[in-house]
C-alpha cells in the first residue's frame, strides 16, 4: 500500500459518512414531498394533477441522466462528477425554496435531480474504489440504510414542517447540508488526476434521454389520461423506436455511452435483472399499502404514516448486517436466502383482509422487509464487484437506473392491475376505492400481491442458478488446481 492509497484507507469511514449525508439529502428530497403536494397545490393554486409532476419531473430526470453521469464519471473521475452533483442538488434546493410558480418550481427540480443524479451514479463506484474487498459489503450495506432511513424520515419530517413552518422549507433544509458536504469533499477526498482520453457518446445520450423521458412520462402520465390516448401511444412507440436505435448505435459506438458488454458477464447481468425483479415486487408493495391502511382497514394518516415506517426502520438495522455477513461467507448465498424471505412475505401479505390484526400484518411486512435488507447490499456487493475498475461508474448507474426503473414499473403495474381486477370484481370499470367494498379492493391486493411473489419466485430460480453454477466453477478450478500440483510433483 503506498502513501496515498494508505491516507485513502485511514480517511474512508469520513469519505464514507460524506457519501451517506449526500445519499441521505436526495432520498430524503424524494420521499419528503409527496406530505406536502396537498399544501403546495392550494399555495400555488393549481390541480393535485398539475402538482404531481413536482415528483415526476425529478424521477424522470434522474433515471434519463443517470448514465450520462455514470459514463461522465468513468471519463473526468467519479470524486469530480460527485463534487459537481452536491453543487447543483444545492443550487436547485435554493431555487425550489424561492418561487411561487409552478413552472419554475419544476425547472428547479430538474436542476435538483441532475444533481442527486451525478450523486447517485457515483457513490458506489467511490466506496467500492476507496474501501478494501473485505469491507466493501458493510460500507455499501451502510449505503442501503441510509436510503432506507431517508426513506423512513421523509414523510414524518415533511409533515413537521409543513405544519409549523412553509412548504419551502423541505427544500431550503437541504442547503446547510449540501454546503458542509461539499466542504467535506474538499478536504476528505482524495485528489485524483485520472482523466481517461475519451468522449462522451452524445449520440447514445440524446436517444437514451428521449427513451426514458417519454417512457416515463407516458407511463406516469397514462394513469390519468389513459394507455389508450393517441398521445401516450406515440409516447410509448417514439420511446421503444428510440431504445431500439440506442442499443443499434451502442454496438457500433467504440466507446458507447453504455458499454453493453459488460452485460456479456452473467454474474453481473444476473445480479440486474434480479435487482430489477426485486424492486419492482418493492415498489408494488410500497403503493398499495397505504390504500390498504387507509381504506381497508380505515386508519388515520398518522396512523398509515406509523406503520409505513415499520420497513425502513427493518431494512435500516438488516442492510448493514447482511452486508458485512456478505464481506464473511460471500453475497450469492445471502442474495439467495433474501429473495426466498420476500417472495414469501409477499405471498403472506396477499393473504391480509380487512379484518386481519395488526400483529398478522406488521410480520407479514416485516418477513419481507427483512428478505429485502438481506438481498440488496450483498447484490449491489456482486455488481459492483463483477467490472473493472474503469467500469465502475458506469455500473453503479447502471444499478441505480435499475432501481429507479423497476419502482416506476412496479408502481405503474401494481395500480393498472389493482384496478383491472376490482373493476372485473364490482362488475363495472373503476380507477378509485369503492366506498362500502373493502372486500374488492382485497380482491384487487390480492391479485397485485401473488403477482409480486410469482416474479421474486423466479428471481429465486435465477439466483439459485447462479449460486449452482459459480459452486460448479469453484470445483473446476478447485479439480484444476489439483491437477497441476500433481502434474508438478510427478
Amino acid at each position: 500500500m503506498n502513501k496515498i492509497e494508505s491516507e485513502i484507507y485511514k480517511k474512508r469511514w469520513i469519505i464514507l459518512f460524506t457519501l451517506l449525508s449526500a445519499t441521505f439529502m436526495a432520498t430524503l428530497d424524494g420521499s419528503i414531498v409527496n406530505v406536502a403536494l396537498p399544501d403546495m397545490s392550494d399555495k400555488l393554486n393549481v390541480s393535485m394533477a398539475a402538482i404531481e409532476w413536482v415528483v415526476t419531473s425529478f424521477l424522470i430526470t434522474i433515471a434519463a441522466t443517470i448514465l450520462i453521469f455514470g459514463r461522465l464519471g468513468d471519463i473526468k473521475g467519479k470524486i469530480k462528477i460527485f463534487r459537481f452533483g452536491i453543487v447543483l442538488f444545492t443550487l436547485g434546493s435554493l431555487l425550489c425554496g424561492f418561487t411561487n410558480s409552478l413552472p419554475v418550481l419544476v425547472a428547479a427540480r430538474v436542476i435538483q435531480a441532475i444533481g442527486a443524479s451525478a450523486t447517485m451514479a457515483t457513490n458506489q463506484g467511490i466506496i467500492t474504489q476507496v474501501f478494501p474487498p473485505n469491507e466493501r459489503g458493510r460500507a455499501l450495506g451502510v449505503l442501503g440504510t441510509f436510503v432506507a432511513l431517508g426513506a423512513m424520515a421523509g414523510p414524518p419530517l415533511g409533515g413537521m414542517i409543513v405544519s409549523a413552518i412553509s412548504w419551502k422549507y423541505i427544500f431550503l433544509i437541504n442547503v446547510p447540508i449540501g454546503i458542509i458536504v461539499f466542504i467535506l469533499t474538499i478536504r476528505v477526498f482524495p485528489k485524483t488526476n485520472t482523466i481517461l482520453d475519451e468522449k462522451l457518446d452524445i449520440k447514445g445520450s440524446i436517444l437514451f434521454t428521449i427513451a426514458i423521458v417519454l417512457l416515463f412520462g407516458a407511463i406516469v402520465q397514462g394513469q390519468s389520461t389513459g394507455y389508450d390516448n393517441p398521445i401516450m401511444i406515440s409516447a410509448f412507440v417514439i420511446a421503444f423506436i428510440s431504445l431500439i436505435t440506442f442499443i443499434v448505435v451502442e454496438r457500433k459506438m467504440e466507446l458507447p455511452l453504455l458499454q453493453l458488454k459488460i452485460f456479456e458477464n452473467s454474474l453481473f447481468s444476473i445480479s440486474i435483472v434480479c435487482a430489477f425483479i426485486s424492486f419492482i415486487a418493492i415498489g408494488a408493495s410500497n403503493i398499495i399499502l397505504p390504500f390498504y391502511f387507509q381504506d381497508a382497514l380505515k386508519f388515520s394518516p398518522a396512523t398509515t404514516g406509523f406503520f409505513m415506517m415499520v420497513s425502513p426502520i427493518v431494512l435500516s438495522v438488516v442492510a448493514p448486517c447482511s452486508g458485512y455477513l456478505s464481506d464473511k461467507i460471500g453475497s450469492e448465498i445471502l442474495t439467495l436466502i433474501g429473495l426466498a424471505f420476500t417472495s414469501l412475505g409477499l405471498l403472506l401479505i396477499s393473504t391480509l383482509n380487512e379484518k386481519s390484526s395488526v400483529i398478522m400484518f406488521v410480520t407479514y411486512i416485516v418477513i419481507m422487509t427483512v428478505g429485502n435488507g438481506m438481498f440488496q447490499s450483498p447484490n449491489n456487493s456482486l455488481v459492483m464487484s463483477t467490472v473493472p475498475k474503469d467500469k465502475l461508474g458506469i455500473a453503479g448507474s447502471v444499478n441505480s437506473l435499475i432501481r429507479n426503473l423497476g419502482m416506476v414499473i412496479g408502481t405503474s403495474l401494481a395500480t393498472l392491475l389493482l384496478y383491472n381486477r376490482m373493476s372485473y370484481k364490482v362488475g363495472y370499470r373503476v380507477i378509485d376505492y369503492v366506498k362500502g367494498r373493502a372486500d374488492v379492493f382485497i380482491y384487487g391486493m390480492r391479485c397485485v400481491y401473488i403477482s409480486a411473489a410469482a416474479m421474486c419466485v423466479i428471481g429465486v430460480v435465477i439466483t439459485a442458478l447462479r449460486l449452482y453454477n459459480s459452486k460448479k466453477l469453484k470445483d473446476v478450478e478447485i479439480e484444476t488446481s489439483h491437477m497441476k500440483e500433481d502434474t508438478i510433483l510427478n
